[in-house]
């Protein structure tokens, strides 16, 4: 594996769409796929175990949905961007996405190359959304209050470090090449700094701290 390469999983319980992302991410040399996965059950220890740099997760899947997947993977720890790709565009299931985790919402009727660069943005640590979803987005994201600061006080100085680099949109692999640590021990940071937080995802985290930073000013 190209140690440079960001690693993606897939999960969706079509294998021909499967085969066809596998097949558009292969050509690209900056990302390659880890692990796939045909339905929540089978993804989440995988999921667990590798905890791979981006999660792309059907919505629809037969058992064990796409949101009660995500909720899984969250609870489990896991803190791998995860980007929803999905036929459904409806209210409800984005702002339940975005609630539960999800760091982008992309739809399947999108061009290959739009949802490659989509992809590569989310692989960067950017909130990538198909753009008839991305208004019902910026409401939700709008809806939590900032929490109080006492919690952002809980924070261990290199926690902070790291908080402060994921709301520029820093990735665990360039996090860690800026503060000299390996890739796990960010990992672990960033688990350790949502659990005291109260937060799901780290977009979640990055615009809280945006908002924390705004109050300030």
């Amino acid at each position: 594996m190209n140690s440079e390469a960001a690693s993606v999983m897939l999960i969706d319980d079509h294998p021909l769409l499967r085969k066809g992302l596998k097949q558009l991410l292969d050509f690209e040399d900056d990302m390659e796929v880890v692990a796939e996965a045909s339905s929540g059950k089978d993804a989440i220890p995988v999921a667990v175990e590798l905890d791979p740099d981006l999660i792309i997760l059907d919505l629809n899947m037969q058992g064990m949905d796409g949101l009660a997947t995500l909720q899984a993977l969250r609870k489990e720890g896991v803190t791998s961007r995860i980007v929803m790709l999905t036929v459904s565009d409806a209210d409800e299931d984005v702002v339940q996405a975005i609630t539960l985790g999800a760091d982008g919402y992309l739809l399947k009727d999108m061009e290959p190359e739009q949802l490659l660069e989509q992809i590569r943005r989310a692989v960067t640590g950017k909130m990538v959304l198909s753009e008839s979803v991305a208004a019902v987005l910026a409401t939700a994201i709008r809806k939590p209050g900032p929490k109080p600061n006492a919690e952002l006080n809980s924070l261990t100085n290199r926690e902070y470090e790291i908080l402060s680099l994921i709301a520029k949109g820093m990735s665990n692999k360039v996090i860690a090449r800026e503060l000299d640590i390996s890739d796990g021990t960010v990992k672990v940071h960033v688990k350790h700094l949502l659990k005291k937080l109260g937060l799901r995802s780290r977009v979640e985290a990055a615009v809280w701290m945006v908002n924390q930073q705004g109050a300030k000013a």
